[in-house]
């Protein structure tokens, strides 16, 4: 696409009103100079007993790269005063993706006629990327055990899954996530038919 792509990408994310400068400038130096085609921008808030948190996610198709950034405030400084925003960003090849799930939930599907708006996009996106490894010294049920049991570990699987609704969010953000939808799937599908040929 044209500089338009990149203007509605810089328009999004200072919509979305969550530290938008230090989001752009994240965003640009991942991009590493490759024009945005389709992209996807969504703040969650959540309540934690009488704390308020919110995210950003970032997804941005350019070219045959996906770029994942992730941003949120929910750490203090080691003096517990200032809070410290946590920032990550992957960037992996469309064709790195294991499994893209679009499910879209339509309301009174009785009414359905195609071009019916949907109420609910959900996007998963699994790839072999980052992986993270939870180890933990292994629990004994004998509480009077003191034996050295070695380490147990978890590494699960870094799936993204997003959820855009049209009550939650508005139906312009459920249409931009479908927008998205589709544009990935094309680039997907593409770069599949590219590693089978």
């Amino acid at each position: 696409m044209t500089h338009s792509a990149t203007e509605a990408l810089t328009d999004d994310i200072h919509q979305a009103g969550f530290y938008p400068e230090l989001v752009l400038d994240t965003v640009e130096e991942a991009l590493a100079g490759l024009t945005p085609t389709s992209h996807l921008v969504q703040v969650e808030t959540h309540f934690d007993q009488n704390e308020v948190h919110r995210h950003i996610t970032v997804l941005v198709l350019a070219e045959s790269a996906l770029l994942v950034a992730h941003l949120d405030d929910q750490n203090l400084d080691e003096s517990g005063q200032q809070v410290l925003a946590h920032v990550s960003v992957e960037t992996l090849h469309v064709s790195r993706i294991s499994t893209l799930t679009v499910s879209y939930t339509y309301p009174q599907p009785q009414h359905y006629r195609s071009g019916s708006e949907v109420s609910e996009v959900s996007l998963l996106i699994a790839w072999t990327g980052s992986q993270r490894l939870d180890v933990q010294p292994a629990d004994c049920p004998d509480p009077t055990c003191d034996a050295d049991h070695g380490y147990a570990g978890l590494a699960p699987r870094e799936d993204m899954l997003l959820r855009v609704s049209a009550p939650a969010d508005g139906p312009v953000a459920t249409a931009q996530a479908r927008t998205f939808a589709r544009a990935l799937r094309a680039a997907h599908m593409a770069a599949m038919a590219g590693a089978g040929a």
